[in-house]
């Protein structure tokens, strides 16, 4: 085994962010703003200025060290230990292979979602029910999920039960056993979810702008589908679980109050004889130049508004513009004082919420804004995007606006990453992004260090109105409106 040691520096975390509820609830989604009967005006915009009298902040509290200490077992398999002291006795274990929904079968988008979810429903020793009786007698808990570029387990519990918790972290980890009545069912549970989310604009606008943005690249193919659900049988998962969970291609993240050493002979007693079967999936390539911007309609036959959607490709994950555009975004449309929700929200009332992001994933990125309006207000709403696109493209952020973007997006960053279980699942992101292992660490600082000019800089490259694309879903008598932004055709 080789060992390295990962020290990161110190840093200042930012203090606690009045916008942070504003931050949570515009996270739930937005939605059209209903015109009212009573003819209402819309609603009152929020305050610019704290009231007088409120004490100060308190001083600035450094960040721990993470202290992370990076091993490699003999079969390949990276481990990224996070020892703790003090806190709750509680142990943390995250695996992230390398291979998610971008690498699903191009007749069946979306599959990793079942096979992530069907990991944990038996093994070739444990039945799904004898799994959640010994995950409740450890009073411990155990997941999985899917993302574009990986597939990640985790579970939780006390550290007294760090052992026999492992034991059967890894047992779903390696074996599972995808039982027929088990596929049976996630298929009919995937089936109803998806009737759900089809009748929801806001699916029809997410999978069209994915085709436009990344053509027949994978990760404009990752939702779902009635045909790629039907399609998943148990040879399918099972082909795609041996090609997938390769130790050589995985990562383990343990943290918790266990010394470097304690956790290196947990991983090594149940992932050191582990051998990956089959051949590893094939990477991901890296989508296309981007193309000349589409403009497409989706007709939604009496809807009484239109999920608006604009963007563009952006950049990989791991590319040096990625925190000053993290910034940049919290100024035009990435939290509830944003550019983008003062005037189309407060201003204008077109809509109950505004907002923008770039998704970066390891191969590729892409930068969208969104909302949801009246239909009457369609085409001014678009209208209305471009003009804070181009304030952000030629009129320099103001130190003030800088410096109250840095603290949300910093002290946000804070926030989400305090618990122990967050920051093992964020190391495991991380990692299926390209990023290096102290990422978490420093990006306080590189976010505080971020100038006006990097941001103008991201905001002229990626927010000209000339280079976005656009994807509409609703009725479509909104047509005319659409006609000064391009020719749009019709998708599904």
């Amino acid at each position: 085994m080789d060992i390295r040691t990962i020290i990161p520096r110190s840093h200042s975390a930012l203090r606690p962010l009045v916008l942070a509820l504003g931050a949570c609830l515009f996270a739930g989604g937005v939605h059209a703003q209903q015109p009212g009967a009573s003819g209402a005006p819309p609603a009152t915009a929020l305050p610019t200025e704290l009231p007088a009298g409120l004490p100060d902040y308190e001083a600035d509290r450094p960040l721990p060290e993470l202290g992370l200490v990076e091993r490699h077992l003999d079969n390949g398999l990276t481990v990224w230990i996070v020892p703790r002291q003090g806190g709750l006795p509680k142990v943390n274990y995250v695996l992230a292979v390398r291979g998610g929904l971008a690498s699903d079968p191009q007749p069946l988008p979306g599959m990793s979602n079942l096979l992530a979810g069907l990991l944990r429903e038996g093994t070739a020793t444990r039945s799904s029910v004898q799994i959640a009786e010994e995950l409740q007698r450890l009073g411990a808990s155990l997941s999985a999920s899917a993302g574009n570029d990986g597939l990640f387990v985790s579970a939780s519990g006390l550290s007294s039960s760090a052992q026999p918790l492992a034991a059967l972290f890894a047992d779903v980890v390696r074996n599972p056993a995808f039982p027929e009545n088990e596929v049976q069912l996630a298929k009919a549970n995937a089936a109803q979810g998806l009737k759900a989310m089809q009748a929801q604009p806001a699916y029809q606008a997410n999978r069209a702008m994915g085709r436009v943005l990344f053509g027949d690249h994978p990760y404009g193919n990752t939702l779902p589908t009635e045909a790629g659900i039907q399609g998943t049988d148990i040879a399918g998962l099972q082909a795609a679980h041996a090609s997938r969970f390769h130790p050589e291609r995985a990562l383990l993240v343990i943290t918790g109050p266990l010394d470097a050493e304690a956790a290196l002979a947990l991983a090594d007693t149940h992932f050191g004889d582990w051998r990956g079967q089959g051949e590893a999936v094939a990477e991901v390539a890296a989508p296309q130049a981007a193309k000349a911007p589409q403009f497409v309609l989706v007709p939604r036959e009496n809807s009484v508004q239109s999920a608006v959607r604009i963007g563009r490709p952006a950049f990989a994950a791991d590319d040096d513009r990625a925190i000053p555009a993290a910034l940049a975004n919290t100024i035009l449309g990435g939290g509830f004082d944003s550019r983008l929700m003062r005037n189309l929200r407060e201003d204008k009332g077109y809509t109950y919420g505004a907002g923008s992001s770039f998704g970066l994933r390891a191969k590729g990125g892409a930068f969208q804004a969104q909302a949801d309006v009246r239909n009457e207000v369609t085409g001014a709403a678009i209208g209305e995007f471009f003009k804070e696109f181009e304030q952000m493209r030629t009129v320099t952020v103001d130190a003030d606006e800088l410096q109250r973007a840095k603290r949300f997006t910093a002290g946000t960053y804070l926030f989400q990453n305090q618990l122990q279980g967050a920051v093992a699942s964020a190391l495991a992101s991380n990692w299926v992004l390209g990023r290096p292992a102290d990422y978490l660490s420093r990006y306080v600082d590189k976010a505080n260090a971020v100038t006006a000019a990097q941001v103008q800089a991201v905001a002229r490259e990626f927010f000209d109105p000339k280079q976005q694309s656009i994807v509409v879903v609703g009725d479509a008598a909104v047509v005319e409106q659409l006609k000064p932004y391009g020719a749009f055709g019709s998708g599904e």
